[in-house]
């Protein structure tokens, strides 16, 4: 368990990233990541990522985050692991890819070198991360499909703010934090708050299963990776609403990964197209009350 956070001052009039405020952030994770801690800033100030450091695989110092990739410049901090990362590690090896480390950490970045946002269905884990590309100058963030790793972010239309935990992105100010009617109501209906919503007007989770793509203008793609039947993800695919699976209909598992990668354009503020689309749970069975025997 790690922690991550980053603002992206992706307009024109946004101000430099503020670094004591991206370290109220990181700071406010230090439970998640007691091992070490780092940051990284773009040249023109407009980047920032922080890290809150769990060693598992690799505990050296060369898999610390942010990690950079040499040959790119690509910049990525990760909470997670990778099951898959040892067969990814050699096909990329393969491929003649070299490796400094042992970490999946550097198997991600290496994987983005060569496949791009394509790589996601690919990885078989737990995650959320945060890759800044240098050479097309945008943000990705991705989640995975069971929504295990935690990721949420504010856009308040000039900067991107993201962080694991909303009460780090609190921690750090500049949020909207007015309360959010949905998120209420559905924790005393259901006893959580549905995804993508927060108790905040300003903060939104990241859905799972879905990547969200910042480029440096501005201008937003959402793209869905994994989708299960009646998720907000299918949802806001515009997708019809599949039935739950009888039991005993053959069906292997009520969950599949798309095929193809489709990336669906958002708002420029992200908030109302992820505000507007979240269709409420409902159970795939109830299990029927056991009918009292009667004595003879």
């Amino acid at each position: 368990m790690c922690g991550i956070a980053g603002l992206f001052g992706y307009a024109a009039s946004a101000p430099p990233v503020d670094c004591e405020e991206l370290r109220r952030i990181r700071e406010r994770m230090a439970a998640r990541g007691p091992d070490g801690s780092g940051e990284w800033y773009s040249a023109d100030r407009r980047v920032g990522l922080a890290h809150r450091r769990l060693a598992i695989i690799d505990l050296t110092d060369a898999a610390a985050q942010p990690m950079h990739d040499p040959e790119t410049g690509n910049v990525v901090i990760f909470n997670g692991e990778i099951y898959n990362y040892r067969s990814l590690r050699r096909d990329l090896e393969a491929r003649g890819i070299a490796f400094r480390t042992q970490s999946d950490t550097e198997v991600l970045l290496a994987l983005y070198r060569v496949h791009g946002s394509d790589m996601l269905p690919k990885i078989r884990g737990m995650f959320a991360f945060a890759l800044w590309d240098a050479y097309r100058q945008g943000l990705l963030l991705a989640r995975d499909p069971f929504g295990i790793k935690p990721l949420y972010d504010a856009d308040d239309g000039r900067t991107l703010r993201f962080a694991s935990q909303v009460k780090a992105l609190l921690a750090g100010g500049g949020v909207d934090t007015a309360p959010e009617p949905a998120g209420h109501v559905g924790f005393f209906l259901w006893g959580h708050v549905p995804d993508p919503f927060t108790l905040y007007r300003g903060i939104r989770a990241l859905p799972a299963g879905t990547a969200l793509w910042v480029a440096k203008d501005g201008r937003r793609k959402t793209l869905v990776f994994f989708d299960s039947p009646g998720s907000s993800a299918s949802h806001r695919a515009r997708q019809p609403r599949r039935a739950p699976p009888r039991l005993g209909s053959g069906c292997a598992t009520p969950c599949s990964t798309r095929s193809a990668i489709t990336w669906w354009p958002t708002s420029q503020s992200g908030c109302s197209s992820r505000r507007e689309k979240t269709p409420p749970p409902w159970p795939l069975w109830r299990p029927r009350r056991p009918r009292a025997r009667s004595k003879r």
